[in-house]
Formats: C-alpha cells, structure tokens, sequence
C-alpha cells in the first residue's frame, strides 16, 4: 500500500524527544524509505550512534530537513516552537507540508503562519499518548489548515501506519477540547502527588488509599510525574482556555471542602447530586462502562496491604472534578474524539464512583464526618491552589520547581507503577477497541 510515495516521498522530524523519535521509528518500521531526523546541532553525533543500526538518515539540523523533505512534523516543546520555526521554517521546501506534534495548536499554527512561505501546506497532527503507549486505536488528531485535498490525503497516507483512529479539527477546536479535558486531568494528578509528599506519604501504604479506585490514582499520578515536566506545562500555560479551567477546579475543591468541615451534609449532598446528574444523568441504561471490575483493577495495586484493611476516602479529588465540569457547563462525554489513556482512566474511575450509590454514599460519609483523613483533604485543597497560581501566573519556572520536587519525592518507584501503569492502560485500551 502506497509503495510509490514510500518510495519517493521524504520525510523531515524536527526534534528527537520521546514523540519525535517514537513517529521516526514507526514511520520507518511501516516501510517509508527517506525518513530524516534532527535535533539540536550539539547532538548530531549522539543522535548519529542512536539511529546507527537503523535506516533512518540523521541530519545536522533543521535547516538540512525543512530544505530537502516533503513532509516535515516540529516535534519540540510547545514553550519553543515560535523560535524554533521562526529559524527554520523561512528555508522550507517549496510545495512541502508542514505540522507539528505539540499539544496546544493556536501558537504553533500562528508561528508557521508568521515564518512559513506562503507556497509551503500546513497540516498539523497531534498523537493523543505519549511514546510508550501503543497507537492502535488512539486518538490521533488531523488539523488541515492550509493544504489541498491531494496534500490532505498524502498526509493521512504517512499517518496510516499508526492504525490510530483519526479526526479532523481546527486548532481551535483542538485546544478548546483538550483544555476542557487534559489539563484539569492532568491538574488532579499533579495535586494528588503534590499532597502525598507535602504529607509525606506514600499513598500505597496508607489503608484509605487501597483498592480499586486508588491503584489508578496512584498508578496515573506517578505516570505524570516520571515524565518530563515540559510535557504538562505547555499545555496548561500555553492554552489560556486550560487557565479557566484549571482555576474552577481548584475553586470546586475549596468550597466542597469547606462544606465538608461545616458538616453541611444537606447542601454538599445536594451540590454533589446536582453535579453527578449533569454529568451522568444523561446516560443511556445500555451505557457500556468505561472501566471493568474492582476487584479487576485490583490487580494494578502497588499497595502490599490486604484489602480488607481498606477504609473510606472521601474522594475529594474525584466529587471536584465533576463539581468543576457542572460549574463550567463542560460535558466530558462529547470530549471522548480527544481522550487520551489518562482522561480515559480518569472518566473511567469518576465514572465508577458517581455510578455506585453505595460507593458514592460512603465517599461523601467520609468527606463530612472522617476527622482522620482532614487532613489529607486540607492539604490537597492548599495544592490545588498551589498549581492553580502557577498556571494563571504562567510561570514556567514556577511550574517546573513544583513538578521536580515532587517526583524526586517519588522517583524511586517510577519503574514498577510505569510497568502497572501500562498494563492498566493496555487492558483499558484493549477492552475499548473490542467494543
């Protein structure tokens, strides 16, 4: 399939991170014969010994990639691609097609319309995972800006080999969903891990932090935080929708907290009522559930202690977010063409919890009348703050020195939760694409 454009077409990755080198491998294992790659020219001859025992061509920089290829994707950081296209881009080859990998779109898709020649197609793409997850039926976003049909279909052609499931938006579209899901999901994970380690916790220890629910907690949260910092704060700085959100959410969690050490059962279980039936009360009873069993995921847990030593969590975490999709009018199910494995994992839980009234009461028990667990929820209430002003200030910095001090807090078991982490996401994943 398509063996004369796998012959003849070149194609250019600018950048080789995680998903510069993860697309560079996929598209030269799927047979694509002039596949090219860069990074900074201070790593050209590391980059050389990398790719040594491969077929793709490694080149000195940018410049040698936008001059010679027909398709060219900027995987770099999102902070960076103004400046990195505005040295590149002026020297792109005249008819290619250009596109980027970062995770919010207006500011790359204005740097190409600012540096680009106006001879030069831009489609734009974003892989909704990141490199150690399997393409096979994620989400892989198609953004036709400026291209005809034929450069359109090139494109889909080059995309093929993930066997992703695509969609086609505009950047606007694109950013506004992946606001409205990505950067609060990534925004409870980061104040969850922020929180064990203010408590100096290590939540896999701790029996309210055992079972089903919290294994993807736990799991997910050390997930982010064994990544690169820059991967997160792009998204949440860059895309000035995700600031709004990001800024409900840690206002949700403030007022259902401070309903919770009044002890007005009456107005928090209404306000928790009211924000479960906008979100879930639409669903059909055929309604095929996004997670499988407890005692399934059961199997994910880093916990050494039996379940029966389990006992309530509020999951204030978890009655926020949905409190915060309600404030916002948001419905996360419409969102579902951009989900990743992390917002899959988070609906699937938030999900499982708002759909079991037995659960769901003993949740909300815990949050009014569990004196023992305060103050895990006082200092998740003060880190939702915390990353929320880090987000309106739009300080990288700021961002990064909270981001690194809490995972060197956890780096020591980053290897076995990315292995459960992964096993759990595969067999969500799976059971999805079975459907």
């Amino acid at each position: 399939m398509y063996e004369k454009e796998k012959e003849t077409v070149e194609l250019g990755i600018i950048g080789a991170g995680g998903m510069g080198r993860f697309y560079a491998k996929t598209l030269s294992n799927a047979g694509w014969k002039k596949v090219n790659v860069c990074d900074l020219p201070h790593k050209y001859e590391s980059l050389q010994k990398d790719f040594a025992d491969t077929s793709i061509n490694v080149l000195p920089d940018g410049y040698h990639i936008s001059r010679r290829c027909d398709w060219i994707m900027y995987a770099v950081e999102a902070e960076y691609i103004d400046a990195v296209v505005k040295q590149y881009g002026p020297a792109t080859k005249m008819g290619a097609i250009v596109g980027g990998q970062t995770s919010v779109k207006k500011p790359e898709v204005d740097a190409f319309e600012r540096y680009l020649p106006d001879d030069v197609h831009i489609i734009s793409c974003h892989s909704m995972h990141g490199p150690g997850v399997d393409p096979k039926g994620q989400p892989l976003i198609i953004i036709r800006h400026r291209a005809t049909d034929e450069k359109l279909e090139l494109v889909e052609k080059i995309l093929s080999c993930f066997n992703s499931e695509i969609a086609h938006l505009s950047a606007e579209e694109h950013d506004r969903i992946t606001a409205d899901t990505q950067a609060v999901t990534h925004a409870a994970f980061l104040t969850m891990g922020s929180a064990w380690k203010a408590n100096d916790q290590f939540p896999w220890l701790i029996p309210h932090f055992v079972g089903g629910i919290e294994n993807v907690k736990v799991n997910v949260a050390l997930r982010i935080y064994s990544n690169k910092w820059h991967v997160y704060a792009g998204l949440a700085i860059m895309n000035p929708i995700a600031k709004d959100q990001i800024a409900q959410y840690a206002l949700s969690v403030a007022d259902l907290f401070k309903l919770m050490i009044q002890e007005k059962e009456i107005e928090f279980r209404q306000r928790i009522k009211e924000a479960g039936d906008f979100v879930f009360g639409g669903l059909q009873k055929d309604h095929i559930p996004i997670l499988l069993s407890d005692e399934i995921l059961d199997e994910f847990s880093l916990s050494k202690l039996p379940k029966e030593e389990r006992t309530p969590n509020s999951h204030l975490s978890l009655l926020a977010m949905v409190d915060c999709w309600y404030k916002l009018g948001l419905n996360p199910y419409e969102h579902m063409v951009c989900q990743t494995p992390l917002f899959r994992l988070w609906m699937g839980i938030t999900e499982y919890l708002f759909r079991n009234p037995i659960m769901l009461d003993e949740a909300i028990q815990a949050a009014l009348y569990r004196k023992d667990i305060r103050p895990d929820d006082m200092e998740f209430v003060t880190c939702a703050r915390g990353w929320a002003e880090a987000v309106a200030l739009g300080s990288m910095e700021g961002y990064q020195k909270r981001f690194e001090e809490t995972a060197l807090f956890f780096k020591d078991q980053f290897a076995e939760s990315t292995v459960l982490g992964n096993r759990m996401i595969a067999m969500i994943s799976k059971k999805l694409t079975s459907r």
